[in-house]
């Protein structure tokens, strides 16, 4: 099943990185933000929705502000060489925001190339610049020796900036280089068509039934070291570049002709047998979005789908595997959807998530939704709220509660009330353990749910009971109720903690946790299957 994720694309890459260490993507293609005053990845106020501020101050937060040295510590235990670079450009006249950025660009590059096939190609999209700091940083995670291809396309018209006191050549391109994991890679050559003018002034020659066609040479360098036979042919003794008898019978097809009589053959290559012109590094045919297209979505960043078209026919096979860790509003996994190609897409805002959501029922009709999961680890309340409601999105949004925001382990037979979500431990007095359960909750919840999870607590024997649920569905009722269950008391210290405690999932995002007794192991233990007190018929118990 395809799959997006909204989150940090460092958080998802080391995700994926753990789960797949031999790699398992076949093409990755990023267009990051670049090194500008611009919040290029996300949804500004033209979209109708009260978090936007929120989402561009969370998308700053991770570009600007990251503390890049302890990144450059990092990558010193799992690429020495790229951090030593970075330290270098540290320590010389290049600006803190410049390192900075590079930094949050190499680490996450690093991963990339983790996650790739061994056949696997990598398309980096930037700007002029940090596009020669970038190369450096490939070359470093790729090898030099894996680099293909620097391509310029072309992305905007000239540009008149003379009367606005510009003094510089306008810029017009951007840069996408090529890299490989190695030299067995998949490349399939792409064609453009051939322009008029060219045909008018190339294919000047006609068959009787009107066949357009050009000459071409049949002639081919000689020597020892060529390879191409040297024999006569209509009287012409040269090395040609075809063997004696496949001549003959492009003779006998009508597909050689010779003027006059001994000058050199030519072969005859037909219009309608043409591919085109084979694309090379430099793409101006492939023209940027303008407002009135239908494919504009009003998204600051978006890409023409034929850009990305032409990425995944020339260094993907149907069915492969397809990734974006920037994606935005998401142009390559569009593409990937409509070549038949599996397809991975990553985007730290939710509102993007959402947009993409969007353009794929738009697209395809609501059920698409069923062929795609969304998944990831939200940053800001607006993402936990989409996580929530998203389709397939209870059960990873109470995975998240419990295994990133809690340090739990999710309960794997997850019921509906009366059961738990997932459960901790405590080892307040050694060689004790206490259980901690945990009840995730999206929504649907008031005092009746918050007394049959206190059951629970009860039933299954354990010292404390969590529940999570976002501020707003937190009411008086039910903190008198969690109140009223009483307290656990820590021996060592004599301290109470409520045995029910309530905590927002707002409160857990800003660093806050459960009050707990201090605890010299806290953590998850394996499921042993026996219960102490009554069974709960819907749960299986936790000791």
């Amino acid at each position: 099943m395809n799959h997006l994720y909204f989150g940090d694309s460092l958080d998802i890459l080391k995700q994926l990185s753990a789960k797949h260490p031999d790699g398992f993507i076949d093409l990755v293609y990023i267009d990051p933000p670049f090194n500008s005053k611009r919040n290029y990845n996300v949804l500004f106020e033209t979209v109708d929705i009260h978090d936007a501020k929120a989402q561009k101050e969370a998308f700053a937060d991770t570009w600007s502000n990251v503390t890049y040295k302890d990144t450059i510590e990092e990558l010193k235990l799992i690429n020495l060489n790229l951090s030593k670079f970075l330290d270098a450009l540290d320590h010389v006249g290049i600006s803190q925001s410049a390192v900075s950025y590079l930094t949050t660009m190499a680490i996450r590059i690093h991963y990339i190339h983790r996650v790739l096939k061994p056949t696997g190609s990598f398309y980096l999209h930037c700007d002029d610049t940090m596009s020669h700091y970038l190369k450096l940083v490939c070359d470093l995670v790729f090898g030099e020796k894996n680099y293909r291809n620097h391509i310029s396309w072309q992305r905007t018209n000239a540009h008149n900036d003379a009367k606005q006191g510009r003094k510089a050549f306008g810029r017009v391109v951007d840069t996408i280089y090529l890299y490989t994991k190695s030299d067995n890679y998949t490349f399939n050559h792409q064609y453009t068509t051939l322009d008029e003018s060219y045909v008018k002034d190339f294919y000047r020659f006609s068959d009787p039934d009107g066949r357009r066609y050009q000459l071409g040479d049949l002639g081919a360098p000689g020597g020892e070291d060529k390879g191409n036979p040297f024999y006569e042919f209509l009287g012409v003794k040269r090395f040609w570049r075809y063997s004696q008898e496949r001549m003959k019978k492009l003779y006998e097809e009508g597909r050689i002709v010779q003027t006059r009589e001994g000058t050199v053959p030519r072969l005859k290559r037909y219009l309608d047998e043409s591919k085109g012109n084979e694309v090379q590094n430099l793409w101006t045919d492939i023209k940027p979005l303008q407002s009135a297209d239908k494919e504009k979505l009003g998204y600051p960043t978006q890409k023409p789908e034929s850009l990305l078209e032409r990425i995944i026919k020339t260094s993907s096979n149907e069915g492969d595997l397809v990734a974006d860790f920037f994606c935005g509003c998401g142009t390559t996994i569009a593409a990937a959807q409509r070549l038949n190609r599996r397809w991975v897409g990553v985007d730290i805002s939710h509102l993007a998530i959402g947009l993409i959501r969007k353009r794929f029922i738009d697209t395809y009709g609501e059920d698409i939704v069923k062929t795609f999961t969304i998944d990831g680890l939200p940053k800001d309340i607006g993402s936990a709220r989409a996580l929530a409601v998203a389709p397939q999105g209870r059960m990873h949004f109470q995975d998240w509660v419990i295994e990133t925001l809690l340090g739990g382990v999710s309960n794997e037979k997850k019921v509906g009330d009366g059961g738990y979500d997932g459960y901790t431990t405590l080892e307040v007095e050694k060689g004790k353990k206490e259980v901690v359960l945990i009840e995730a909750k999206s929504g649907n919840i008031g005092v009746s749910q918050l007394r049959s999870f206190a059951k629970t607590v009860q039933q299954q024997g354990a010292s404390m009971g969590v529940l999570v649920c976002f501020e707003d569905q937190i009411t008086k009722g039910m903190r008198s109720e969690a109140k009223g269950e009483g307290y656990f008391r820590q021996d060592l210290y004599d301290t109470r903690y409520d045995r029910i405690q309530i905590i927002s999932v707002e409160a857990l995002l800003e660093g806050k946790q459960p009050d707990m007794p201090r605890s010299a192991e806290t953590g998850p233990f394996k499921k042993a299957e026996k219960a102490a007190g009554k069974k709960n018929k819907d749960q299986s118990s936790l000791f």
